[in-house]
């Protein structure tokens, strides 16, 4: 008896962690956006008006939408740049393919806002791309057609999050037996066929988890479309840090917080049953 009562005290102090860290806030941000804010004063009376008030204008709608779509590109351009790099590494032979998996992934580790301020530098009027692009012909002149707009935020998100396709994506590669390849060779099979029949399928755990890392932390950045985004690269996430610093509207920022949420659950819901559907 004693046994089992501390059993189930040590099974409530760990269920604790996660209840007071991850479940309590967001209960919390559910509450806050049933409520109003008139005139910078909180009125507790329950409604709904915050998410009428956001799917009826068009101005929050339609920048959700935007969003969800910049998302989705951030993702398919990772992983058409990710997977190539990650098969790549994993083709290496011996120690090479750790050093190069560790060269990809050091970025994880130098600060956000470093990364941001190089990309910037690189995409600027004077920056790198630019001048590439002088060089071989293609413009002229130095632009910026690169900073301070949609596409700005589309590269900069998709270099920074990189790493979080790579790392999974080589992770499921190295997980596929060496004989099983060599057995396709051995059966006539040519390297595309063994790649198409045997190595996309068996990697594309990893490309999944690759995609869903990149969406949901895309879905909610709201740094990086302030810093390279300009005036005409808002997202929703810039959207709900006004609505918190500025306006002072924490139930409306609350309520597309929550919607927010909803959104990286259900791509979280969607991964995991794209996964449970695989067939080896």
């Amino acid at each position: 008896m004693a046994g089992r009562l501390s059993r189930w005290l040590v099974f409530a102090g760990v269920a604790a962690i996660p209840l007071l860290l991850v479940v309590a806030p967001i209960g919390t941000f559910l509450a806050i956006s049933m409520f109003r804010a008139e005139k910078h004063i909180m009125n507790y009376t329950p409604t709904v008006a915050n998410y009428a008030e956001f799917f009826g204008n068009w101005t929050y709608f339609g920048t959700y939408l935007g969003t969800i779509l910049l998302c989705f590109q951030v993702m398919a351009l990772s992983i058409l740049i990710g997977y190539p790099m990650a098969w790549f590494i994993w083709r290496q032979k011996g120690s090479r393919r750790y050093y190069l998996l560790l060269l990809a992934v050091v970025p994880l580790f130098m600060s956000y806002i470093v990364k941001l301020y190089t990309l910037r530098s690189m995409l600027g009027l004077n920056g790198l791309i630019s001048q590439m692009l002088i060089g071989i012909g293609i413009l002229e002149k130095p632009s910026q057609i690169f900073l301070f707009n949609q596409r700005a935020v589309l590269i900069t998100m998709a270099v920074i999050y990189m790493p979080f396709v790579i790392l999974p994506i080589f992770l499921a590669l190295e997980r596929i037996p060496r004989s099983l390849l060599q057995a396709s060779f051995d059966l006539g099979a040519s390297g595309w066929d063994t790649f198409r029949r045997i190595v996309l399928p068996l990697s594309l755990p990893g490309t999944i988890a690759g995609a869903l890392f990149t969406f949901v932390l895309a879905l909610g950045d709201f740094i990086t479309p302030q810093m390279v985004g300009g005036t005409t690269g808002f997202t929703i996430g810039r959207v709900i840090y006004s609505q918190f610093g500025l306006a002072y509207n924490w139930p409306f920022g609350a309520a597309m917080a929550a919607v927010l949420f909803l959104t990286a659950l259900a791509g979280i819901v969607l991964a995991g049953i794209a996964m449970s559907r695989q067939k080896i």
